[in-house]
């Protein structure tokens, strides 16, 4: 199977975004993907470097979000990943990746749960926890276990997906440095959130991709220097090998192949599903094992 992702900047409106968006998604159809997906929260700016109640006002246009992407989808004739910002009453709001099938009928969606709180992402003064669970989502080219950048960090994530049959691993994502940061430390951060990742594919023997931004986008209340996006979007197979990669400041369309078939192949010969010692596993309910 095909897969495009989608690695862009913000064009300083949404207008002028989406529709570079959807033009990039019109070439990557043309190439034959038949997956595509989006980087996290596409449509704008990262706005959440800092806690002003205007960006709430975003979420306002969930439904025409909707609607309008479920056009692009049916359009190019692609499943299609998209990352919107959902209002689903006054007050509660939502991290959500919407699903779209080649027809633009909604496949599913899923609600961010891991939801962080940090200088530069203050995530948890917008988004409510998602409380859908993790669940994939069935499309006419598998089933897809769909989760959203912070989540990535989290290998129990991960693993509910795959126990629930998800064909392919999904992360739309944001992330970036601080300029002032050392290059050390940017190497580290960056080696530490591929190395994850390719962890979860290894150990659940599952295909997965990861759909970062770049560009630089400044905090618009000046507390905060601003995040530079660093890119780096990949698609790695059952084993964790790297099919295709992004660097960490071009635009581009990332295409790679996806042979379903890996996933068999690598659980036959390393059968980690089979020898996991679920009786032994219940302190991974507790927040820490200290009673």
């Amino acid at each position: 199977m095909k897969t495009a992702l989608i690695q862009q900047k913000y064009y300083n409106n949404k207008n002028d975004t989406i529709k570079a968006t959807k033009k990039k998604i019109k070439e990557a159809a043309k190439n034959g993907a038949m997956l595509i997906v989006l980087q996290e929260l596409h449509q704008n700016e990262y706005f959440c470097q800092s806690e002003d109640t205007k960006f709430f006002s975003y979420a306002d246009n969930f439904q025409e979000d909707i609607k309008f992407w479920s056009e692009v989808a049916k359009e190019n004739h692609v499943v299609l990943v998209t990352s919107l910002f959902e209002k689903r009453a006054a007050g509660l709001y939502h991290n959500t990746a919407v699903v779209f099938e080649s027809d633009g009928s909604i496949a599913g969606k899923y609600r961010k749960m891991h939801i962080p709180d940090d200088p530069g992402f203050y995530e948890k003064f917008y988004f409510t926890p998602g409380d859908i669970g993790f669940e994939p989502i069935e499309t006419s080219i598998g089933k897809l276990g769909v989760l959203i950048c912070w989540d990535q960090w989290y290998p129990e994530a991960a693993r509910i997906m795959t126990l629930k049959g998800a064909d392919i691993l999904i992360y739309p994502t944001a992330i970036g440095w601080f300029d002032e940061d050392s290059n050390e430390e940017k190497q580290r951060q960056l080696d530490s959130w591929i190395t994850i990742q390719r962890s979860h594919a290894i150990a659940n023997a599952i295909p997965l991709i990861s759909c970062n931004r770049v560009g630089f986008e400044r905090d618009s209340s000046g507390v905060m220097s601003g995040i530079r996006f660093w890119g780096n979007s990949f698609v790695c197979g059952a084993q964790g090998e790297m099919l295709a990669t992004a660097d960490d400041k071009n635009e581009t369309i990332l295409y790679a192949d996806i042979d379903s078939n890996r996933t068999k192949e690598t659980r036959d010969i390393w059968p980690f599903l089979r020898d996991r010692r679920i009786e032994e596993y219940g302190c991974i309910l507790k927040r820490y094992c200290d009673d």
